[in-house]
């Protein structure tokens, strides 16, 4: 049940979700595509690594097991996982005609059958590869090569598949070098001629290396050319102030040591970010907090309208609104890919109709799913059983203290809804 909180001189309204069966396959007929994923993808080469200690030196060989081969990226993480949640995907990432290639569009096949309809094969090229050196003495390393990530640009783009699709999404345009390049052009590009052919548009960054050309982008710049066509907005906190405030993401960095850097982010830093995102042309802002939760923001009501195919079924009950939810608990196994599965869950909200706090909930079950795996889809569940486990009263990460959650907002002047398990923030609607 999603509850609106209204002003005390409003009748409190209230509609009922979880009291109706929640919608599990498309309205939109399954010979359709409801959403493109796009962006990055890459072949994930994991060697299985044994023994007490990993000492890397040189002229040294280290014997290993067998490789784990799996695709990385956020076209197959979120992708694939929105599939596996029901919805008809199909992605549009680049690779060589490599063998490594090969192996990306066949462990893509493997998972359904047509979601490899879109992808490019650029002759020539090479594919992207992350080496992941991974040993429980020691925290893992990561040897990456961008491959063709760096020439994709808005031409690689099916639009001629696009015709008939509710949603389209990018994901980790700062690690795609053609995309970043200069202004933006590429991806604001890209933005814009989808968001013409009436699409809802869904944008996911990634962080970018300081000593990178990534890094020293404007991406400030960048963001304000591109976010007017993109509705949807799915950044971490960490991106976002690595972006627009580095000096004092840096100087929090420092400040929390070997500890979580989110453990030092003020709430009125998030919503000022927030509000900051809204104000450059994005219409709703979710901010991913990691073991904090996800912070939610949203345009008015006008604007809401202008999102396309994938709007809000009830713009009255999306527009003005922010929010904060903190996670669910859970057994923690690994993190690789847990983002792009809260963006696949809260996308799927957003598909199925839910309203804004329906819609919270279930991106952080999906994300809280992914981190029971060791990879970035195994955990993931299907629709109706992360919507059982949500119904069964999975709890939160909520201390012992009666109403009173692990991350307490009353001190900044949000409010704690008990019965929907949601902060109210100050600039919403009905606080």
């Amino acid at each position: 049940m999603e509850i609106s909180e209204q002003p005390a001189n409003r009748p409190e309204e209230i509609i009922e979700l979880h009291t109706q069966p929640l919608p599990i396959t498309p309205s939109y007929s399954r010979s359709h595509v409801e959403a493109v994923v796009a962006g990055h993808i890459c072949l994930d080469i994991i060697p299985t690594l044994t023994g007490d200690t990993l000492t890397l030196a040189p002229g040294r060989l280290i014997e290993a097991g067998p490789a784990v081969l799996a695709t990385g990226g956020a076209v197959p993480n979120t992708g694939q996982a929105l599939y596996k949640l029901g919805v008809n995907t199909s992605l549009m990432g680049k690779v060589g005609d490599d063998l490594f290639g090969q192996a990306i569009m066949q462990l893509v096949e493997a998972q359904g059958a047509g979601l490899t309809q879109g992808m490019v094969v650029a002759p020539g090229e090479a594919s992207s590869y992350t080496m992941i050196i991974s040993h429980a003495s020691s925290d893992r390393i990561l040897i990456h090569s961008p491959g063709c990530n760096d020439t994709f640009g808005a031409d690689d783009i099916r639009y001629d598949q696009l015709e008939k699709v509710l949603l389209f999404h990018f994901g980790y345009p700062p690690i795609m070098a053609k995309m970043y390049q200069g202004k933006g052009e590429e991806l604001t590009s890209t933005f814009q001629r989808v968001k013409n052919m009436g699409l809802t548009t869904s944008l996911d960054l990634s962080m970018p290396d300081p000593a990178s050309a990534s890094g020293r982008a404007d991406w400030r710049s960048i963001l304000e050319a591109t976010l007017p066509y993109a509705d949807i907005f799915l950044p971490s906190i960490e991106e976002i102030l690595m972006m627009f405030r580095r000096q004092q993401f840096e100087k929090l960095t420092s400040r929390a040591g070997k500890n979580s850097v989110l453990d030092f982010i003020a709430p009125d830093l998030v919503s000022e970010m927030g509000q900051a995102l809204l104000d450059m042309g994005a219409k709703i802002v979710g901010i991913k907090m990691g073991h904090r939760g996800l912070y939610l923001c949203t345009a008015g009501s006008e604007r809401l309208e202008e999102m396309g195919r994938a709007q809000p079924t009830n713009l009255v009950q999306w527009a003005n609104r922010e929010l904060w939810t903190p996670c669910f608990s859970t057994q923690m196994v690994g993190t690789t890919g847990s983002g792009d599965a809260t963006i696949a869950g809260f996308l799927m909200g957003l598909l199925r109709g839910m309203m804004p706090v329906a819609t919270l909930s279930a991106a952080c079950a999906v994300g809280a799913c992914s981190v029971e795996a060791a990879d970035a889809l195994s955990g993931i569940r299907s629709w109706p059983a992360t919507m059982e486990r949500i119904a069964a009263g999975w709890p939160r990460l909520l201390p012992e203290k009666k109403g009173r959650p692990t991350l307490d907002l009353a001190s900044f002047k949000w409010r704690w809804n008990d019965s929907q398990e949601v902060w109210i923030g100050p600039r919403d609607l009905h606080y």
